[in-house]
């Protein structure tokens, strides 16, 4: 299932010349109610869960998920986390293979493509238990 991810990521790297940037309305109505999955550079990267009222959780596919939200500013996407308050702004492009994600909008930064529906479940694990 794995390598079917990696293939499947490989294939959404296109480039994003030419497609305009979403809006915040736009981002939500292209997300709300889903769980997508992004990739870099061929390689699995995370996964969000997109819920109402702006709500998100992010997990790196590590079972650790994150619990945050997201509003617009500046023409961009920003995620605020409970456990990092320092926002993390993207802009977003849809294209007919998916969203792609470019952190704040820097063209030499971190590019993010959504992956097709892997028919995978985003897993989260309780919080870590002591001892």
């Amino acid at each position: 299932m794995l390598t079917r991810l990696m293939i499947l990521l490989s294939l959404c790297a296109a480039p994003v010349a030419a497609q305009s940037q979403m809006s915040a309305e736009e981002f939500e109505s292209y997300t709300r109610g889903k769980t997508l999955f992004y990739g870099n550079g061929g390689e699995v990267y995370g996964v969000e869960r997109y819920m109402a009222d702006r709500r998100v959780i992010w997990s790196f596919l590590d079972g650790n998920c994150k619990e945050g939200v997201w509003y617009e500013q500046g023409g961009q996407i920003c995620f605020i986390y409970e456990d990092r308050l320092d926002p993390q702004c993207w802009s977003f492009t849809q294209t007919p293979r998916g969203l792609i994600a470019r952190f704040e909008d820097d063209p030499d930064a971190t590019e993010l493509y959504e992956a097709e529906d892997i028919g995978e479940e985003m897993l989260c694990y309780g919080p870590d238990v002591g001892v």
